[in-house]
């Protein structure tokens, strides 16, 4: 227990856990999940953290697993001061791992909303695991695309819809358009 009298929680066991228990990683196993654990590196963070901004291009190639606390992922819209929020990240869930993967800019905004503490895997560490661990790293970059494919599907779906709104919007403008050529041609 800590001063305050709340039970500590011992974060490699919990990382383990998650890495076990929380999708897209179930399947790993508790041998797996402790090797993937030992090469990550623990951070805290503080909440209103940036952890990483969109379009960095330096710094890049690590992720994170979130143990405690709430990441708001956003992108920006390309106009000056309007982000989208694209999800907001709890325990369990990965951040940044698009750039352990290919180390390319970052592709979304990460700020803690919490006080974070983080499980962070460079890709450097991903390396040595594969080297040395093969079955567990194999299966970590495994989860890591079914998460990364499941999340494409995801933004199918959205862009999918947001054609749909689009078309209708436009024959609703289309239409007005029309009655409104004929009020002018008819004056």
């Amino acid at each position: 227990m800590d001063a305050s009298g709340t039970p500590r929680i011992d974060l490699r066991s919990h990382a383990v856990f998650m890495l076990t228990q929380a999708a897209p990683m179930s399947g790993m196993t508790e041998e797996e999940a402790e090797l993937v654990v030992d090469a990550m590196r623990p951070v805290h963070v503080l909440a209103d953290t940036l952890l990483f901004e969109e379009g960095d291009t330096e710094d890049t190639d690590y992720m994170a697993l979130v143990l405690e606390g709430q990441v708001r992922a956003e992108t920006r819209t390309g106009m000056p001061g309007e982000e989208v929020v694209i999800s907001i990240i709890g325990p369990g869930h990965l951040i940044g791992e698009m750039g352990v993967i290919d180390g390319e800019p970052r592709s979304a905004s990460c700020t803690a909303l919490t006080d974070v503490k983080l499980g962070v895997l460079s890709r450097e560490a991903l390396m040595k695991l594969l080297d040395q661990h093969p079955g567990a790293a194999s299966r970590l970059v495994l989860a890591l695309s079914k998460g990364l494919a499941e999340r494409l599907r995801e933004s199918n779906r959205r862009l999918r819809t947001l054609s749909q709104v689009t078309r209708a919007l436009q024959a609703e403008l289309d239409a007005v358009h029309a009655v409104n050529r004929r009020l002018l041609d008819a004056g």
